[in-house]
């Protein structure tokens, strides 16, 4: 929680002026038990209307002060949570956007979007509450039991006696529930995520006859999660009736000492109402309390883990060169790369040189190291051993922006966003006018369906596979960039489609160097030069006719696809 301190910067004082105002609320509060003894004891048993009037106008002035205090102190505690919110969310955001995806792939995107999303909010709501109760509650605690004690000393030896056993009760109960609202917390994580699955996997749920067999399995998840939940409801419904117990005893007792001491002429009636309004007064307030401390332990574990995130790992380390590659040669010397340390390189000592404006084809079996020998020319990963060079320097050497702002890339997965097909191509160049968006949409085989205006929907649900990867292919076309990279990028294309793609893409004015990168030998086959990998290993390199020749995992694949 220390690290995220300095986010309060520019809000301290709503921080300062929030508990300050409801501690005026509280200084109102304390005040009307004793105005009302007044009443009682003066206007009532002297029968004078006149004072009457002029205390409940007193009683009158303080609640609407004490409401005008309740409401600026509401306000400042807002406006600092969720400025001090919204400073975190936006540090924790760019921070994550930092990340490179190797850092991105230990930490794990479920879990971004949860600190982005819950633990904010959580952690939002902590800092409201404990602006406005913190020194609230204890304060009218303490408050109330000075008041007592100026009141009658002995009668006010009752809430010493009271308060502790109150105090054990809540705490009890609250360290008790405290780890099974964590459990049960988890266990709510886990059945929301069974969930999220079943529902994005409805149509092969239906396919397989699974609908009652996965139903079942989920209803006997929220079975197991109700019957936690159920659990730790019983016992904080427990609160409430044994402090009232507790309470009600002590004001049997309290009622009963101050009849005693009534009769005896040492206590006024007035008196005896005001000190029971300060114990139903500190009761409200240590359930208020206890309640704060749930909601603090909670925003502290949120805290901890946004803090977690924002202090892991450290993103990729950008070089000095701002100007973009001055050509779209590729070299990779030596090159290998091991996602996890222990774990079975990915590549391994690989070695091409692809020059400007010429094409290299990869192929290769699924899991051959195909895309990763993509994510290493944009820099997404950096090599285990070796270096990758770009227009002849090394990719280390670019600042990230300025390497990939020449790079053109279309993933193995067709990804589109929410809104028309101008916004996703803008993607690519975001100053691209409607001529330059009309001629990439026209080279990627994608004009006899899409135009600037249409509508996309999130995910391109609207659209099919191969359409999806031609709007893919037509946002990297967009940018007119020095290097293309196609990863596997035309698996849902027809062969005419895609043979009248590469021929578009060939006779591109502004001729760039090409990497497609694809399972089918019609894809490369009329490559310059072709890269075969097995296992993460260069199985042959060089055209199709000498691959015939040369590779026995090339003429494999060839066989196998004729």
């Amino acid at each position: 929680m220390r690290s995220l301190l300095k986010y309060f910067r520019g809000f301290k004082r709503d921080c300062l002026l929030a508990p300050l105002f409801k501690l005026l609320e509280a200084a109102f509060e304390l005040l009307v038990p004793a105005v009302v003894a007044s009443i009682i004891d003066v206007g009532i048993a002297q029968d004078d209307s006149g004072f009457i009037i002029r205390r409940t106008a007193l009683l009158f002035g303080f609640a609407v002060l004490g409401f005008g205090a309740s409401i600026t102190a509401q306000y400042f505690a807002a406006r600092g949570a969720t400025g001090f919110s919204a400073k975190v969310s936006s540090a924790l955001f760019r921070h994550v956007q930092t990340l490179s995806p190797a850092e991105l792939d230990q930490l794990g995107t479920s879990a971004a979007v949860t600190r982005l999303t819950s633990d904010i909010n959580t952690l939002q709501n902590g800092v409201n509450m404990f602006l406005r109760l913190l020194l609230r509650s204890p304060f009218v605690v303490f408050g109330a039991m000075i008041a007592a004690f100026t009141i009658d000393a002995k009668s006010a030896l009752i809430f010493v006696c009271i308060i502790p056993v109150l105090l054990l009760i809540v705490f009890a109960i609250m360290l008790v529930t405290l780890p099974l609202y964590k459990k049960s917390a988890a266990r709510l994580e886990n059945t929301v995520e069974g969930f999220r699955g079943q529902l994005s996997g409805a149509r092969v749920q239906r396919a397989f006859l699974r609908e009652k067999a996965e139903s079942e399995r989920t209803a006997a998840e929220a079975e197991f999660l109700a019957k936690a939940q159920r659990r730790v409801g019983r016992i904080s419904a427990l609160l409430n009736p044994l402090t009232w117990v507790v309470v009600n005893v002590g004001i049997i007792i309290l009622i009963r000492t101050g009849a005693i001491r009534i009769e005896a002429g040492l206590l006024s009636r007035g008196a005896l109402v005001a000190l029971y309004n300060y114990m139903s007064q500190i009761l409200v307030e240590l359930i208020k309390l206890a309640n704060l401390i749930v909601l603090m332990t909670r925003t502290g574990a949120s805290a901890s883990r946004i803090s977690s995130v924002m202090s892991f790992g450290s993103g990729m380390p950008e070089g000095d060169i701002a100007e973009p590659p001055a050509d779209g040669s590729i070299e990779m010397r030596g090159v290998s790369l091991t996602y996890t340390e222990g774990a079975t390189p990915a590549l391994e000592k690989i070695d091409v040189t692809v020059p400007s404006g010429s094409t290299l084809g990869v192929i290769g079996s699924t899991g051959s190291g195909k895309s990763s020998f993509a994510s290493l020319i944009l820099r997404l990963y950096d090599p285990t051993e070796g270096e990758v060079l770009v227009g002849g320097r090394n990719v280390r050497d670019y600042k990230l922006s300025a390497l990939r702002s020449e790079i053109g890339y279309v993933p193995q997965k067709a990804v589109l966003f929410e809104g028309t097909v101008a916004d996703n191509l803008r993607f690519g160049d975001p100053d691209a006018d409607e001529a330059r968006m009309a001629a990439a949409l026209e080279a990627a085989q994608a004009g006899d369906f899409a135009a600037p205006e249409n509508s996309v929907y999130s995910g391109g649900t609207n659209l099919s596979g191969g359409q999806r990867q031609r709007l893919c292919i037509a946002r990297a076309l967009v940018k007119r960039p020095r290097i293309l990279v196609f990863d596997d990028s035309s698996s849902a294309l027809d062969n005419l489609t895609e043979s009248r793609l590469w021929k578009a893409v060939a006779g591109l004015p502004e001729t760039p160097t090409r990497v497609i990168i694809s399972q089918k030998i019609t894809s490369v086959r009329d490559c310059d030069a072709i890269l075969v990998l097995e296992e993460g290993v260069c199985a042959g390199y060089g055209t199709h006719d000498e691959l015939l020749e040369t590779s026995p995992v090339y003429r494999e694949i060839f066989e196998a696809q004729r």
